[in-house]
């Protein structure tokens, strides 16, 4: 029998140890310091405009805390005195302010022609136009898109964008311009160093290699246990840089090289992981840090997450915006959700249950969206009849409380 460091049994409990899911949630209210322990530790939360259910970003500390105040993440990302800043960290990301030092060789990068083809040609061919809009907004102070809306549409791929919202956002990517805060969910772009405290503006620019290296030894932290190209993925790091990063932290006694059961590729232990029983009862947004990278979700968890809202809904497996049951150190159930907001009802579109469901997960699973639905400001739970959980999911959601 070959021998494995870890268990695969091992490998789950430290990741969801490393992210915040060994940690009770039995807070009176949570409030900002537990939301600031749970960005710093995720050290990135992803962005995302689908707004069937809540926004994305809002629900990795609900995971994790429970019904925390959502203005308490639009304080600390939009606030005056926020610790957050949107850069691309992942996707679209919400990310310590700290940390902002660590993307400026993307931003470099960026300036340089390394973005996605349409923006970085735009970049090339327009950056005269693309310096007039700069030092209008210099003069003129915080932006929106609307405020430059005029102009030739581009393609659908682009989104239709305005060639003055195509500036704004290679500004956004390279770094002369930053979210100022949000009106709604439309971002309002200001100059960078009129928007991000000036102690964080004069932090030391890291070496592109130095840059990487930590943000590896960030992402190591913040799975526990991964691949290089787990490493790799939860910054989108280049190929190159995240290889030669993983290399060095080994090197240097910071990453420990060990085997998983089942996995096909080498992984790292950071030197802060534990294996901690795990008893969350969690809903997890389709683009929670746990699982945001499917193949890494796939050999923890042992199922398969796909993200259908772009597939037509007669070939779609299990609903639109599905969000995963994490019941203990297992994924139990899948529930494709969503916000009625006209009608104050949390509509259970569908329900489907993964092989280590057990006889309690449906009961489990209730009190969750109940939890999930007066978070909300939502006055009760309805249940479609799809899938083959909703039955059960239904009875217990009319079972008289405990």
């Amino acid at each position: 029998m070959t021998r494995h460091d870890l268990t695969l049994k091992q490998a789950r409990r430290i990741a969801l140890t490393a992210q915040g899911f060994a940690e009770s949630r039995r807070h009176a209210a949570p409030g900002r310091s537990h939301f600031g322990k749970v960005a710093g530790r995720l050290g990135v939360i992803q962005i995302d405009s689908v707004n069937v259910l809540t926004r994305t970003h809002y629900l990795p500390a609900f995971s994790r805390l429970g019904d925390y105040p959502q203005g308490v993440l639009e304080a600390e990302a939009w606030g005056k005195k926020r610790t957050l800043f949107e850069y691309w960290g992942h996707e679209a990301s919400l990310l310590p302010l700290e940390m902002q030092p660590l993307f400026r060789w993307r931003m470099a990068r960026a300036e340089a022609g390394e973005t996605w083809g349409g923006l970085a040609r735009f970049g090339r061919e327009r950056r005269d136009y693309i310096d007039n809009i700069l030092a209008e907004i210099e003069q003129r102070g915080p932006v929106t898109g609307g405020d430059f809306a005029t102009g030739p549409r581009g393609q659908p791929g682009w989104w239709s964008w305005s060639e003055g919202k195509r500036a704004l956002e290679w500004l956004f990517w390279t770094g002369y311009l930053t979210t100022a805060t949000r009106r709604g969910f439309e971002r309002v772009y200001d100059i960078t160093e009129r928007a991000l405290p000036a102690a964080v503006m004069n932090l030391p620019t890291p070496t592109e290699a130095d840059a990487q290296r930590e943000l590896v030894r960030l992402s190591a932290r913040a799975m526990g246990v991964a691949t290089e190209a787990d490493l790799r993925d939860y910054y989108r790091l280049p190929l190159d840089g995240a290889r030669r990063a993983v290399r060095e932290l080994v090197e240097a006694g910071e990453l420990t090289a060990v085997t998983v059961q089942g996995w096909s590729k080498p992984a790292y232990l950071h030197p802060d992981a534990k294996p901690k029983r795990i008893a969350a009862h969690a809903l997890l947004s389709p683009f929670d840090n746990l699982i945001w990278f499917r193949d890494r979700a796939e050999r923890l968890f042992g199922i398969q997450i796909r993200l259908e809202i772009y597939t037509p809904a007669e070939k779609r497996l299990h609903g639109y915006y599905v969000l995963p049951f994490l019941e203990g150190e297992a994924i139990t159930a899948r529930v494709d959700l969503k916000a009625d907001r006209q009608a104050k009802v949390l509509r259970v579109q569908a329900a489907h249950a993964e092989p280590e469901a057990g006889p309690d997960t449906p009961a489990a699973l209730a009190a969750e969206l109940n939890r999930m639905a007066g978070w909300l400001g939502l006055e009760r739970v309805e249940i479609a009849g799809k899938g083959d959980l909703a039955g059960r999911l239904q009875s217990a959601l009319q079972a008289p409380a405990n």
